[in-house]
């Protein structure tokens, strides 16, 4: 397949994401506003999308507290700086099994498994234009830890999230992944055209080789839009390679902490690079407003 560059190009800022950063730079966010605040700029910089999950503000732990998502929700929106939110879905499908003798002795600090209603309260509660879905189960870097997202739990919150009104973003881990997204919208679940994450880099899903990476573009649908990153050194990389090859980008603190070597990044600096780079390359970075109407997004506020 030939690649067909992106012109219009829309930046997505994953703020802080649940992984355990929170200890390795001062530039993660934890609590609430600091998260909003941490969006804000990011937006000022150029992200059209803020990709937002919630911390204990103590610990930096990740959280679904769905209040703490409500006051992320409400200063984001209460701020002068328009920009399109992007909740995560993706908590309450953890699990972490015992050793290989006694599998089922589950780890109770390392497991939370919830129901697809409650995965998805904050969504129906703070109402933004998109929020994630993880198209499958997988192995997630952790010896003992599998992200599980099952199809009848799929096609749960797939459904709730099409009644609700909010766009689900398709997190392609892998290439199986978007074969199950694909099934979804044949099956009615989601609408078409769908909105996919291509995520490169996850241990243990699809590598960051462009082999790989075309593979998975190959697979989305020509009238689908999708976005990519790259986890670490390769997110910057991941920048050009998704505008060539006809996508968005994806920067943030989620999925790499360094602006360069022994420089911690803040988040508006990752995007703020990113858009040099797809200007730099012919492209422009479009705002909100086109999102939405390119996406067929409604901002609306929380009930």
């Amino acid at each position: 397949m030939p690649l067909t560059m992106n012109k219009e190009v829309f930046i997505t800022c994953a703020v802080t994401g649940s992984g355990g950063t929170q200890d390795r730079s001062p530039h993660v966010p934890r609590s609430p506003e600091q998260i909003a605040d941490s969006a804000i700029a990011a937006a000022k910089a150029g992200a059209a999308i803020v990709h937002c999950h919630v911390r204990d503000p103590e610990t930096g732990a990740p959280s679904r507290d769905p209040a703490m998502f409500r006051e992320v929700t409400e200063r984001i929106r209460d701020s002068d700086t328009d920009v399109v939110l992007n909740l995560t879905a993706g908590m309450g499908g953890d699990i972490t099994f015992g050793d290989v003798e006694n599998p089922m002795q589950l780890s109770k600090s390392g497991t939370d498994m919830a129901g697809a209603s409650e995965r998805v309260a904050h969504v129906a509660e703070c109402r933004p234009e998109i929020c994630t879905l993880d198209c499958g189960t997988m192995n997630f870097a952790e010896a003992d830890y599998v992200m599980t997202n099952t199809p009848g739990m799929l096609t749960a919150m797939g459904r709730m999230m099409t009644e609700m009104g909010v766009k689900p973003e398709i997190e392609a881990f892998d290439t199986g992944h978007l074969w199950y997204a694909k099934q979804l919208v044949a099956d009615g679940v989601l609408d078409s055209p769908a909105l996919v994450q291509l995520c490169m880099g996850v241990p243990w899903g699809a590598p960051d080789d462009l082999n790989t990476f075309m593979a998975m573009v190959n697979n989305i649908p020509e009238d689908w839009s999708f976005s990519a990153f790259g986890l670490g050194r390769n997110q910057m990389a991941y920048v050009a390679a998704a505008v060539l090859a006809g996508g968005n980008v994806r920067v943030g603190l989620e999925d790499n902490l360094w602006l360069g070597k022994g420089e911690l990044a803040q988040n508006w600096q990752l995007v703020e690079r990113a858009g040099s780079i797809i200007e730099n390359m012919g492209a422009r970075v479009i705002g909100p407003d086109e999102v939405r109407a390119k996406l067929g997004l409604e901002k609306r506020a929380p009930k």
